[in-house]
């Protein structure tokens, strides 16, 4: 997957940022952030899964009539998916829900995608989507949530992110850091929370703890790790627009279940806390990137937190902030569409 994403056009990793002034805030020993806000041209991490799960689709099947690539969004999948369409010469049809932002539907269009406003959630989304590309001729689904029946795609999409943690070991080695400790990861259905959990599952060492963060308004994770199985919640309004999800995906439901340390709901005054602060350090992040330091900060808010995701004085923890703020006009309404609990209110539960 590495070799393939450095063929791309535009290839380089992304930059991981070293922020002393929150390590010290955390009392914790060194903290990074994984800033996706250039990634293959593109404001999010979304572009590594997608263009590897096409490449392999597309591999071997005969495109001199172009094949229409479907798929459900909430912002950064579906421009992924339209870009990679055009620069292959294939089509693109991306169902949006009604959580995303217009320009960043303006966005997905600009890629020359066709694009269909969806009155519903996310997953109603994806079921239009589904049921489409399944009646159209020359149709390939390429969604990054799975359900039984639907693994292939999901799962090359997962494997395509394995670039961005093989980057995070060569750029930890290079600062002289350590292996991290904890590794923070926003969550929408958790297909890159999967792809942390066989990344540092399958290397040799001890593994780091992982943390997931999803927002108050669609903690589908979270839900899910409270009963013991894979439940679906209702989602509501929430500016981390990419992690408006309500139902982890099939695949990456077991993993999550057996891997993730710890899971925490924000708020969005949370994230665009965490947002105008990064930013004030020189870091892009748009609210679902921001999540996860939003999403640190609760944790250490108690001491059972903290020792639950082994955060200690001398611990290396490292953040994903998945997309900079071009990726989400939402960023630019942080303090005038609140949601969820009151600024400053610790999450509902870990």
């Amino acid at each position: 997957m590495r070799e393939f994403h450095a063929s791309l056009p535009g290839y380089s990793p992304t930059r991981l940022t070293e922020l002393p002034g929150i390590a010290s805030e955390l009392n914790i020993g060194r903290l990074f952030v994984k800033d996706e806000s250039t990634r293959l041209g593109l404001p999010a991490f979304k572009a590594l899964g997608a263009s590897w799960a096409i490449h392999r689709a597309l591999a071997g099947r005969d495109t001199s009539t172009p094949v229409t690539l479907v798929t459900a969004t909430d912002g950064n999948h579906g421009r992924a998916v339209a870009r990679m369409a055009r620069l292959l010469g294939q089509h693109a049809h991306v169902f949006v829900s009604a959580g995303v932002h217009p320009a960043a539907a303006d966005a997905i269009a600009g890629e020359g995608a066709r694009v269909t406003r969806v009155d519903g959630s996310y997953d109603e989304a994806v079921r239009r989507a589904a049921a489409v590309a399944d009646e159209t001729a020359d149709a390939l689904l390429v969604q990054d949530t799975a359900w039984p029946g639907y693994e292939r795609v999901p799962g090359w999409i997962v494997e395509g992110y394995s670039t961005l943690f093989r980057e995070i070991d060569e750029q930890l080695a290079a600062a002289g850091a350590p292996r991290p400790d904890l590794v923070v990861v926003p969550v929408g259905v958790g297909s890159l929370a999967q792809a942390a959990v066989a990344h540092y599952g399958g290397s040799p060492g001890q593994a780091p703890a992982l943390l997931a963060v999803e927002p108050v308004a669609a903690a589908c994770v979270l839900s899910s790790l409270s009963r013991g199985e894979r439940v679906s919640v209702a989602t509501g309004r929430t500016a981390m627009a990419g992690l408006n999800c309500g139902t982890p995906s099939a695949l990456a439901w077991p993993l999550l279940r057996d891997g993730l340390a710890a899971a925490v709901a924000v708020t969005d005054e949370q994230s665009a806390r965490a947002g105008r602060d990064l930013a004030a350090l020189g870091v892009s992040s748009g609210p679902c990137g921001a999540a996860s330091l939003a999403g640190v900060r609760a944790v250490v808010q108690a001491e059972d937190r903290r020792a639950a995701v082994g955060l200690r004085p001398d611990a290396t923890v490292v953040l994903l902030s998945t997309e900079g703020t071009a990726a989400n006009p939402h960023h630019a309404a942080y303090d005038e569409e609140p949601s969820g609990l009151p600024a400053g209110a610790p999450p509902p539960s870990l």
